[in-house]
């Protein structure tokens, strides 16, 4: 494979006539990690990633790959490879001929370069549906060949838009750990871009959540899930409840809210009514109307919930230690 390199963005930006969809954002992308852009619809994780393929043009700003500034280079150029969302394999020739055609492009003779993407084949256990056509394929199948095509360019960095948002779930999951074993197999930087917070934090090495063009928080799964450094983080990436302490926000994950069905001395610091019980196997979630605190979300384990089990409609009483209390951003 090509040699690993950082990848930087530079108060990257890019617009849209009036619209900024993504706005001066910096980032550096270690080499031979695996990162997550993640965030909702709209955030501009997309345009970004395209930007760094080289299928959107930079507004402002630059993309360096190591030393070499690659901002207005051809997507072919820049040592970047790009897997679609749909796949876009062709389908009127052969797998493995979907895999070779960017080296027939090149001019590589067609024993060599057919013989490099049976060996990518091979990678992605694709090798035995080699003369199959796409469409003989299932979703999951196609997905592996597109991914031999897009690492038979040997990029530095491999870029992947919502790769998994087309299969079923169990499927998800199955290439979720495909993809995380080649990225450390191949030793490239992967960047990959998901509205899935289980997606990025199963995955990344490197999560950058998004939102309205810019950078709310960059970090490893455990620093952003532990500690959002501010109220979009904590809602966006799941699992915590915001709440105002002496008039400040604070996050509390859903697994350290202490339910109880009396007030016990001091403890209570809310009372609030069970709304929905829902059943997730580990655990299961209480849906809670806090008052003038809003809604909250309290996940117990489900042996100390059936142990006493609460019913919809009931009143509780919920507190949290003061070290459970992230303090976020004003």
């Amino acid at each position: 494979m090509s040699k690993t390199l950082d990848l930087e963005l530079v108060a990257t930006t890019k617009r849209y006539g009036e619209t900024i969809a993504v706005d001066s954002i910096d980032h550096k992308f270690k080499t031979g990690t695996y990162s997550c852009l993640l965030g909702p619809s709209g955030c501009g994780k997309s345009s970004t990633l395209r930007m760094i393929a080289g299928h959107e043009q930079v507004s402002d700003g630059d993309i360096l790959l190591g030393d070499m500034n690659i901002t207005d280079l051809p997507p072919a150029s820049r040592g970047t490879a790009m897997m679609f969302q749909n796949y876009a394999l062709f389908p009127h020739i052969s797998v493995v001929d979907n895999v070779a055609f960017s080296q027939k492009m090149k001019g590589v003779g067609k024993s060599v370069r057919k013989k490099r993407a049976m060996e990518l084949l091979e990678l992605v256990d694709m090798a035995p549906y080699a003369e199959r056509l796409p469409a003989q394929l299932s979703g999951g199948q196609q997905q592996r060949v597109a991914l031999a095509r897009a690492l038979i360019t040997e990029p530095s960095v491999l870029l992947l838009d919502e790769p998994l948002s087309a299969l079923d779930p169990f499927l998800r999951i199955k290439m979720r750990l495909e993809l995380k074993r080649l990225q450390r197999e191949l030793g490239i930087s992967f960047i990959h871009v998901t509205h899935s917070q289980d997606e990025a934090l199963a995955l990344a090495d490197d999560i950058i959540v998004m939102n309205g063009g810019r950078i709310e928080q960059a970090g490893s799964p455990r620093e952003v899930f532990n500690a959002p450094t501010t109220e979009f983080v904590a809602k966006f990436i799941g699992g915590h409840n915001v709440l105002r302490v002496n008039g400040m926000p604070v996050a509390v994950r859903a697994d350290r809210l202490h339910v109880k069905r009396e007030a016990l001395g001091n403890d209570a610091l809310l009372t609030a009514a069970v709304k929905d019980v829902e059943y997730l196997g580990a655990t299961v979630n209480l849906a809670l109307d806090a008052g003038s605190a809003g809604d909250l979300t309290a996940a117990l384990p489900d042996e100390t919930f059936f142990s006493d089990p609460i019913e919809i409609g009931a009143t509780v009483f919920l507190s949290w230690r003061a070290a459970d209390a992230h303090a976020l951003a004003a």
